[in-house]
């Protein structure tokens, strides 16, 4: 037998300790690049929020230390540090080195927790250089240091004066400070805007807890601190900042049944999306699950049994739908869960099926009571949905003539596709092209059997402001839904899509900008899966072609123009620059051999990280209030300052 496909005893590896983890880091924090990262920072900063959740905390510090060294401080009850009955060792070395060692599986330590696993700082630990903890408890340091994840000696007291934070006065709690490992991360540099926002996010998601975090990389160092004595309504006040309300003050929903905490905020704004947003036990369930279902169908309800009470029942022929109550909607729903079941590996949906009662009991009674001493509410959340509903059935009949017209043209494409030969979606590139001048040139210099061309032409719609019905009969928007291929809205299907590459080709200036901006508010809003599966990219088309002795070079921001006219032994004379106003001015072997060509392209994948920050640009960018549109401008003005405007 060949000993390649050799397999027995001798074979299986046991691995002890965190070995595992360092063996396959992926399973422990998803990724070794930036988010994997991030995702250490946040193992050790949820045990911290875990004590907050109990009423032991209520102060957590995130620094951001020079050489990629990070510390999470907080004021909680602190690891214990006693020995263990059973181990042998330090209680405080069984939660660093061991998986699933802790005390979230102790439910009277522990109600509920977001660490359901209990392998956060082991993980933390094993994927670092170097890792130490600190425990301030009875007047007393204990501190243990790690290489790797392995102990450097026992558990032991430390001197005040030789902590490497200003410790002294603390009373009590647990200090986490470690050097990520750069054999296994892409990359040990923090990112300081993202961490915020989770920071901000946790913040906002339990009442009256401060978040602080430091950046001390910089000569100035440069905090955030997060404190929100209004939880979650302060978080949908946050999310409507730049929206205007339908009422002032959101509606708050708050009760406890069957060992189930409920909190959730509700408030309407005169747009046409939903800003959904559902937690569990802190966690953000992207997916939903059975709490968000019992919300969903809890409003529903009430707001169909108060249709038929009301004048607005008049207007309308049939019920109110989910969407149609969920227009303009702005609402945050956070549980507490003793023993939450999630779906999947990423913890994204919630699958505990007595939720779903427990919410939509809650949220119905609450709404019920409310919405009935607030008149002035409910009729004008009523008004709002029953404009919805009437846009979804003028929408359903657009789309049904567009299918019938489809249906007596066998291809169902717009005229404008040039589409490619391949039939398999997971080899073709859609490329959409601003101007019918940079088509042709696409066209002509494209990949026929794996890149299809589809032009833009004339002014794209923003749908950040108006209707689904006016969104699938646009002429704009149209072309881009028929190639697609896979529905617009509640009815968009990724498994239908018929590309899975769809590539925005624009010009390298602002009005490139604005476009790739429209299209990307239209990608969000009526097909976000198409993002959050990682099919959208940007084309990096170049800012100018500099000639010498027949050779061509591409530069595609000044620093690098500057570097090509830098190039040793370049005579200045003979060196000619052409700034590209635009990808028409581009022939097609150009436009191939600099933004098409797969395999020396750029082109940049766009990501869904957070979707909190998401929904505010494009509101603040696209939406109708103008002043935090020109703050934003104003504020971000020197990014743009190399361009021709």
């Amino acid at each position: 037998m060949n000993s390649s496909t050799d397999y027995s005893a001798q074979n299986i590896q046991v691995l002890k300790g965190l070995e595992a983890v360092r063996k396959r880091p992926g399973m422990y924090i998803g990724t070794t690049g930036i988010d994997g990262l991030h995702h250490l920072v946040f193992e050790v900063v949820d045990n911290s929020v875990d004590e907050a959740m109990q009423g032991h905390c209520d102060d957590i510090l995130v620094v951001l230390e020079g050489n990629d060294i990070v510390r999470v401080e907080d004021n909680g009850r602190g690891i214990p540090v006693g020995i263990h009955p059973t181990e042998g060792v330090s209680a405080l070395e069984l939660v660093m080195t061991r998986l699933h060692a802790g005390g979230k599986f102790d439910k009277n330590s522990y109600k509920v927790s977001g660490g359901l696993h209990g392998v956060g700082v082991s993980v933390v630990n094993a994927l670092s250089e170097w890792c130490e903890a600190f425990v301030h408890v009875d007047g007393r340091i204990y501190t243990q240091r790690y290489k790797i994840g392995i102990p450097e000696g026992p558990a032991g007291d430390v001197a005040a004066s030789r902590l490497p934070y200003n410790g002294a006065s603390k009373e009590r709690g647990t200090v986490v400070r470690w050097k990520a490992d750069g054999s296994v991360f892409e990359t040990t540099t923090y990112n300081f805007d993202a961490l915020s926002n989770r920071l901000r996010e946790l913040a906002f998601l339990n009442k009256g807890l401060r978040i602080t975090i430091r950046d001390e990389r910089l000569s100035t160092p440069k905090v955030h601190e997060f404190k929100f004595d209004g939880g979650v309504k302060s978080f949908v006040e946050y999310l409507n900042e730049n929206k205007t309300v339908l009422y002032k003050n959101p509606l708050f929903i708050e009760g406890s049944r069957d060992g189930v905490d409920v909190e959730c905020a509700i408030q309407y704004n005169d747009g046409f999306n939903e800003i959904m947003f559902s937690f569990v036990n802190d966690i953000n369930t992207r997916e939903g699950g059975t709490h968000l279902v019992g919300f969903k169908s809890a409003l529903t309800r009430t707001l169909n049994e108060f249709l038929k009470k009301s004048k607005q029942a008049k207007k309308l022929d049939e019920s109110l739908s989910g969407d149609d109550v969920r227009e303009g909607l702005t609402a945050v729903l956070s549980i507490k869960v003793p023993d939450p079941q999630f779906e999947g590996q990423t913890k994204g949906k919630l699958g505990n099926s007595e939720v779903k009662g427990i919410v939509e009991s809650l949220v119905n009674e609450q709404l019920e009571i409310f919405l009935d001493q607030h008149p002035d509410v409910i009729s004008a959340i009523l008004d709002k949905s029953v404009l919805a509903a009437k846009a979804r059935i003028a929408a359903r009949q657009a789309r049904d003539a567009t299918r019938r017209k489809n249906a007596m043209d066998s291809a169902g494409l717009p005229g404008k596709l040039a589409d490619c030969s391949e039939k398999d979606p997971r080899l073709c590139e859609l490329f959409i092209v601003e101007g019918d001048s940079a088509g042709g040139s696409a066209k002509m210099g494209r990949n026929r059997q794996h890149q299809a061309i589809l032009s833009l032409f004339g002014k794209m719609l923003n749908v950040e402001k108006t209707r689904i019905e006016k969104v699938v009969t646009n002429e704009k928007l149209q072309p881009i839904i028929a190639s697609i291929g896979a529905g617009c809205g509640g009815e968009f299907d990724v498994a239908r899509i018929r590309y899975h590459k769809v590539i925005i080709m624009a010009d390298a200036d602002v009005d490139g900008s604005h476009i790739r901006t429209l299209l990307l508010t239209f990608f969000y809003r009526y097909m976000t899966e198409l993002i959050e599966r990682g099919h959208v990219y940007l084309a990096c088309p170049p800012l100018y072609k500099i000639s010498y002795e027949k050779k061509n070079f591409y530069a595609y921001d000044d620093i690098e123009k500057e570097r090509i006219l830098a190039g040793s032994g370049r005579d200045p004379e003979k060196i000619s620059v052409q700034r590209y106003k635009g990808l028409g001015e581009m022939n097609p072997d150009q436009l191939w051999e600099t933004t098409m060509d797969p395999s020396q392209r750029n082109i940049i994948q766009v990501h869904l990280d957070d979707t909190v920050e998401a929904e505010r640009i494009f509101t603040t960018l696209m939406g109708e209030v103008v002043a935090p549109r020109r703050e934003f401008i104003e504020e971000n003005a020197l990014l743009v300052s190399n361009l021709d405007v």
